[in-house]
């Protein structure tokens, strides 16, 4: 269940890059036409919010955050898998906040409309409420693979 999750969200992620590229290779050709598209940088925006909403998720489930390990390191196996856990539980405290505020903010969008195009601005704010939530669902995954001892390091060895 889990791998279709991240196979999701990396699908997702992919869509929402392209529509950045796409809505931004119009919004440039549209400068050599007579018109312009005013609706262009908008979706821009919120394509991009939806790619980090995404991605983000997936990058805490992969160990691809960026990590100053020098001391981490030369930690001792019980302890640092104690201060993964310190970190994770931080994270997951983190991310339900912003889940829940970030539920808030897409109610308060409800009756809200996009400047430039025909769409809810809960629709937008929603990014915001899923990748809190993803955060969140990743952060348990990572605490429970620690202490099971299933945690893969950023060196690819397994902790015992």
């Amino acid at each position: 269940m889990l791998k279709l999750v991240e196979r999701i969200l990396g699908i997702l992620s992919i869509l929402s890059l392209a529509g950045v590229i796409i809505v931004v290779t119009i919004q440039i050709l549209s400068r050599f036409l007579p018109f312009s598209y005013i609706w262009t940088e908008e979706l821009t925006r919120y394509f991009f919010l939806f790619a980090i909403s995404f991605g983000t998720p997936l990058a805490l489930m992969r160990n691809e955050f960026i990590n100053v390990d020098l001391l981490i390191n030369k930690m001792k196996s019980s302890v640092r898998r104690f201060y993964d856990v310190a970190i994770y539980i931080t994270i997951l405290v983190l991310t339900l906040v912003i889940s829940i505020e970030g539920y808030k903010f897409m109610l308060l969008g409800h009756n809200q409309r996009a400047a430039t195009l025909p769409i809810q601005m809960s629709v937008v704010h929603a990014s915001i409420f899923l990748m809190g939530l993803f955060l969140s669902i990743f952060a348990v995954v990572k605490i429970i693979q620690l202490l099971q001892n299933k945690e893969l390091y950023v060196d690819g060895s397994e902790e015992e």
